[in-house]
């Protein structure tokens, strides 16, 4: 029996449905190559941060707002140790990756304000990234009035960027919202796909100094992922919006677990860490072994013999039609589907 792992999210035609993470380890060129010889269907370079982006903006004579002006004094105080030291430094090394590799590099920027994002957007892509991931997190909520307003917010940044490039636009999101469901609806006028979750460092406080503490930490094989049932959830409500897992996926019943509740793709991170580049082709071999125990031969047949829940026959033939039109309007990177949708992303009447 033949397999095809060739897939698609977004607009991006992929080798397999496994997409390294963003992690300083992508830096390296013999380890994207060796990612890439794993089975990696893209990989996303470290990183970009706002504050890089504005001082990128600065220097090349926009003028940046008070909230930018405030950002950039406060990281020139902290001193940050940035991954990729500069903007520039950051084209440079999409240009690089996306020349050298035979797969899709992904750029990722790490912030919220917008405006100098929309210039910078059309650099990424003018340097050879094949798709943006926007790692959105908003700031206190002492500067917003509602959770409203933070949702439309970030609606309106997602907007402005998407509408200044050509490739694919990949929002990745926390989970401190009132309902990712509704918002994956609404940002089908922007995004085309969303990436669950970003992780946040833990915040701790330390007993003898009596200040705050944020640490990062690899997620451990034993871990149990997070995100399956919020995947479910947006997927089963909005199946017109192409969908990443992240975090905790650390081997092949992982991966075929979150294909299974409605990603298109899985983004694996910590366990490369753990195990190297090699711990992707055991999870594609773990999901091929699957595939043949269950008669299935490609990742569509996969998608369409998902366990979701219906509460009527109509309703699952309503997603069956959805998800065929997404799979096939993924071989293009595509206007996106009206606002005003169904649940299903058929225009409302």
């Amino acid at each position: 029996m033949t397999f095809h792992l060739n897939t698609h999210f977004g607009g991006l035609a992929l080798a397999s449905p496994v997409i390294v993470g963003a992690s300083p380890m992508s830096m390296n060129e013999h380890t994207r190559l060796a990612m890439q010889q794993a089975g990696a269907g893209a990989i996303v370079l470290p990183s970009l941060f706002e504050e890089q982006v504005i001082d990128w903006s600065w220097n090349a004579g926009r003028k940046i707002t008070a909230r930018e002006r405030s950002l950039l004094e406060r990281s020139d105080r902290t001193q940050h140790h940035w991954v990729c030291p500069d903007a520039d430094s950051y084209l440079a090394l999409v240009n690089r990756a996306s020349s050298l590799q035979d797969i899709p590099i992904i750029a990722s920027l790490n912030g919220f304000t917008a405006g100098g994002w929309m210039d910078f957007a059309g650099e990424l892509q003018e340097a050879g990234a094949a798709a943006i991931e926007l790692n959105v997190h908003h700031s206190r909520p002492s500067d917003f009035t509602s959770s409203a307003e933070i949702e439309a917010t970030i609606l309106e940044a997602i907007r402005e960027v998407d509408a200044s490039i050509t490739i694919p636009l990949f929002v990745k999101l926390g989970r401190n919202f009132t309902s990712l469901p509704h918002l994956a609806r609404q940002l089908l006028s922007g995004a085309q796909g969303m990436v669950l979750h970003g992780r946040a460092p833990k915040t701790d406080i330390c007993l003898d100094t009596l200040k705050l503490a944020s640490r990062w930490r690899l997620t451990h094989e034993s871990d149990e992922m997070e995100s399956l049932d919020t995947l479910m959830q947006v997927h089963g409500y909005c199946p017109a919006m192409p969908l990443a897992a992240n975090g905790g996926i650390g081997h092949a019943d992982h991966l075929i677990k979150v294909l299974l509740a409605g990603a298109d793709v899985a983004m694996v991170t910590s366990a490369i860490y753990r195990e190297g580049p090699d711990v992707i082709r055991f999870m594609l071999d773990g999901l091929t072994e699957f595939m043949e125990r269950h008669q299935m031969q490609s990742m569509r047949e996969l998608q369409t013999r998902r366990p979701l829940e219906f509460t009527s026959d109509e309703d699952r033939t309503a997603y069956i039609a959805a998800l065929t039109a997404h799979l096939h309007s993924s071989d293009t990177h595509l206007p996106p589907p009206n606002l005003h949708a169904d649940r299903w992303g058929h225009p409302a009447t």
